[in-house]
């Protein structure tokens, strides 16, 4: 919550000095006046069009309540045009954590704060050589011992009160006093940046309330045109005296040559380090001064082992690394290295590393013999034994001696009447099986549809005995009775017997002499019966000649060429898919997981 304050203040501040906070509250103020008025028109309209007589009256009160407002709402353009401008500027200004790691350069302008935060950063800052070229914060950002930095490079200050400062030098003030941070005040002894040291000095002090409770350095920059030695006497001891108080370390840089760049900036991390530290030693401990809380859990769990009695044990380091000559390239008489061979022998891609000089073997001369490693696809360590004779022999005499005993010999195996059988009828359960089985995918791929109608396929009266023997059923009365049936019995078993008695009556009146008539008058009867007609086929319904069908089948593939590029299922398909996906088009968030709302 203390953090989260500071940073309100310093954001209170950082706007109260870019913009003006009584210009920006008088522009909020406007906008909340237009808001009161525009609300109260609303509602003494509204009261007003309750007791309107007619639709036209309520047309007009709605004009003139949206005129009114249209009237307060175009006296708000230049506040509007002032709080768009400092929008606008806001989105522009630099991301500043008031919470991480943080160096601020500072100092009087063109000393050389710009040059040295683009060489620790990335940050693309403009370098010039006259004054105030920097109008406004700079961040950059940089690493060091794996801990995220970041530099900000303020605005150059001049030593005048601070009532007389402008909008540049302010930025610079509130971040000194606000951002918890390492202070870099830069110096340039040689006085190009057109002001002199002793000006630097006061400078110093006058804004030395600012650093209070901060790590301060004052660096010297442009070490390469002038040193602090260099100074008369009466310059060093003014500098000297900014250093008295044991708090304020002073570092040499040159930003033009780089020299002393990455000493100025590791020696500011890690004071910044030891210091943030210290502060979060301090802020969990007790009063007692023991570490409490969540600082006190992880320290009892962090252990360093310590010899036993408070025996000092010193580090051992062995004579003959003591004595070990430096290696010196210069030296004639130097220890050869896998470099210096390297060198000697063509270079690098020519030469290559012997690994058989590293061999371990019983003898020194076997390092180097042309040996393969794999000889027939099969690796010759795997064989490689001193013993391996001896062990072969005795391998042998082993299996002379079981096959003496017969241990490989084995008798054949006698089958009874019993496992025969066993055997038979699983071999007849396999076979059944698999008929089964090729019965089944034979069905599948008709999908279980028959070709033609059941009532009209033939059956083999073998088939119909093997399956009524498979099923345990005597097909012995039933065959005898199928064989036994004529074919003149099975026609005149399927007529009716209506039929039958009208032909023999028939036959009986063509007797007697009038067999005609009565015949004619039966073939009449018989053709008025109904029969099962046969289907028409649609595709030549009304086609009276092959040039007309031909017609037919082209303009049909025509009509189909729609149905295809559409993907339809037929003529009767009128299925419409959603144009617009919702699972495509529709959510507020490109990651996670919400899709739609």
């Amino acid at each position: 919550m203390a953090i989260r304050r500071k940073k309100m203040l310093a954001d209170k501040d950082l706007m109260n000095t870019l913009y003006d906070a009584d210009h920006f509250r008088i522009a909020l103020g406007q906008l909340a006046t237009a808001k009161h008025l525009i609300e109260t028109v609303c509602r003494d309209y509204v009261r007003l069009i309750k007791y309107a007589q007619s639709l036209f009256q309520c047309k007009q009160l709605k004009r003139a309540a949206l005129g009114r407002m249209a009237t307060i709402c175009r006296r708000l353009k230049d506040p509007l045009v002032y709080l768009e401008q400092v929008r606008q500027h806001l989105g522009r200004l630099p991301s500043i954590d008031p919470n991480t790691r943080t160096l601020l350069i500072c100092g009087y302008p063109n000393v050389g704060k710009s040059s040295f935060l683009r060489n620790i950063t990335k940050a693309d800052v403009d370098v010039q050589p006259y004054a105030f070229t920097t109008k406004s914060l700079f961040v950059g950002h940089f690493d060091y011992k794996y801990l995220r930095f970041q530099a900000i490079d303020t605005p150059g200050i001049l030593d005048h009160p601070l009532e007389e400062m402008n909008t540049i030098e302010m930025q610079s003030i509130t971040a000194i006093a606000h951002l918890r941070s390492a202070i870099l005040y830069f110096m340039d002894l040689s006085e190009q940046c057109g002001y002199s040291v002793t000006d630097q000095i006061k400078l110093f002090n006058s804004i030395k309330p600012l650093f209070a409770n901060k790590i301060v350095f004052v660096v010297v920059n442009k070490i390469d045109i002038m040193r602090p030695e260099d100074l008369d006497a009466s310059t060093q001891a003014e500098l000297q005296s900014i250093l008295k108080p044991g708090d304020v370390e002073m570092l040499q840089v040159s930003c033009a040559t780089t020299e002393g760049v990455t000493a100025v900036k590791n020696a500011a991390c890690d004071r910044l380090l030891a210091e943030r530290v210290a502060q979060k030693l301090k802020a969990g401990s007790n009063n007692s001064g023991t570490p409490s809380g969540r600082l006190g859990d992880l320290l009892a769990r962090i252990h360093v082992a310590q010899p036993m009695g408070g025996v000092v044990r010193e580090t051992f380091i062995p004579e003959a690394v003591h004595s070990l000559k430096k290696y010196d390239k210069n030296d004639p008489e130097r220890r050869q290295l896998a470099r210096d061979m390297e060198e000697e022998n063509g270079g690098a891609g020519v030469f290559n590393v012997d690994l058989k000089e590293n061999y371990t073997l019983a003898n020194d001369e076997w390092k180097h013999d042309k040996i393969p490693e794999v000889w027939n696809g099969k690796n010759i360590y795997d064989f490689v034994d001193p013993d391996i004779e001896s062990k072969l022999a005795a391998l042998e005499e082993e299996e002379e001696k079981l096959e003496a005993e017969g241990y490989y010999d084995s008798d054949e195996s006698v089958e009874d009447a019993e496992e025969a059988d066993i055997r038979m009828k699983a071999e007849l359960i396999r076979e059944k099986r698999q008929l089964i089985r090729n019965e089944s995918k034979m069905r599948k791929s008709l999908k279980n549809r028959a070709l033609i109608p059941r009532s009209a396929k033939a059956r083999k009266l073998s088939e119909m005995q093997s399956h009524l023997e498979s099923i345990g059923y005597d097909a012995t009365s039933a065959t005898r009775r199928a064989q036994g049936q004529t074919p003149s019995q099975a026609q005149s078993r399927g007529r009716s017997a209506t039929r039958s008695e009208n032909i023999d009556a028939a036959d009986a009146m063509d007797i007697d002499g009038d067999g005609n008539n009565a015949r004619q008058e039966l073939l009449q009867r018989a053709k008025s019966r109904a029969r099962s007609q046969v289907p028409a086929d649609r595709r030549v319904d009304g086609i009276t000649d092959m040039k007309t069908r031909s017609k037919a089948d082209k303009m049909a593939k025509l009509a189909q060429i729609k149905m295809n590029r559409m993907a339809r299922q037929g003529e009767a398909d009128r299925h419409t898919t959603a144009s617009l996906p919702k699972h495509l088009f529709s959510g507020k968030r490109g990651m996670g997981k919400t899709q739609r709302r």
